[in-house]
């Protein structure tokens, strides 16, 4: 075993330690709501920290590529899908917060938010892109679509990345320090995959040109 590739047993131990430590805010919150701690507007902060940890979740998943890139880590991959899933959980419930205990199930109220209010259109949106990106996280989602097209629908987590920090920024009156640094953040990973598809792509260029050469 070396710190490159894990053996499953040491794997295992680690997602189980990630898939603690991810459930930590959802245990704070719920900590916090027990001991009436959530302060004058327990439904803003409910919303808020849930999103937070959403987009959160979303950046690290992205951020798992180009880590395992530049280390070599190549057992980063094997939590990827969890990292993504936990990103979708947090979505969820920052969507259920709104939807049952902000709106009470107002469809009307509801319609005329997400039409009316920018940061609320994208947030839907970005939440509405999470929705197939989770639903299709399984191996036999990933055989049944076939590599090529499963690639392709998994390239949604990008504008939904984009527009969930889109969403924070127009969301956040104030202090933008925040939101900032996840649309900073989200231009670095972005930028490093282009980055990378470039390289990769002079590398094939120069292997073809580099076999015409011998073969002519």
């Amino acid at each position: 075993m070396t710190i490159k590739n894990l053996d499953n047993r040491v794997l295992g131990w680690v997602k189980a330690a990630v898939f603690l430590i991810a459930l930590l805010p959802l245990a704070k919150l719920a900590a916090a709501a027990y001991a009436d701690d959530l302060g004058a507007n327990p439904i803003e902060k409910i919303t808020h920290v849930t999103g937070y940890w959403a987009l959160t979740f979303l950046l690290i998943t992205l951020a798992v590529t180009p880590l395992r890139r530049l280390s070599g880590w190549l057992w980063l991959m094997r939590l990827r899908r969890m990292l993504g899933l936990f990103a979708f959980f947090y979505a969820v419930l920052h969507f259920s917060t709104y939807l049952v205990l902000d709106q009470f199930f107002d469809w009307d109220a509801i319609d005329k938010d997400i039409v009316k209010r920018p940061y609320i259109t994208i947030g839907f949106s970005a939440f509405i892109l999470l929705i197939p990106l989770a639903l299709t996280s399984n191996d036999a989602m990933i055989q049944r679509l076939g590599g090529k097209r499963w690639r392709a629908l998994h390239s949604l987590i990008y504008p939904c990345a984009i527009a969930g920090v889109v969403h924070f920024c127009w969301l956040v009156k104030k202090d933008l320090t925040r939101p900032f640094m996840f649309a900073a953040l989200l231009g670095l990973l972005l930028g490093l995959r282009m980055a990378y598809r470039f390289i990769n792509s002079r590398k094939r260029k120069q292997a073809v040109h580099e076999i015409k050469q011998k073969t002519a």
